[in-house]
């Protein structure tokens, strides 16, 4: 079980990687003194990437969890 274990703990990094990406890109479109339109066009390209992350994370915490309790 310890290779549930492994793969989960490298989703949760992908993951995690996702989610820092997301908060960079939306500090970098803050920055960027856009209206309010151009704004909400670019959180809104960035939003599906970030769900994804996070998904991708927490399917990768309950594999490790997963893999404790059955190892």
């Amino acid at each position: 079980m310890t290779i549930l274990i492994w793969i989960g703990a490298a989703l949760t990094l992908i993951g995690f990687a996702g989610i820092i990406w997301s908060i960079v890109a939306v500090m970098r479109a803050r920055r960027a003194g856009l209206d309010d339109t151009a704004l909400r066009a670019r959180l809104q390209r960035v939003l599906p990437v970030n769900i994804g992350a996070l998904f991708l994370s927490v399917l990768g915490l309950m594999m490790v969890v997963v893999g404790v309790m059955l190892g």
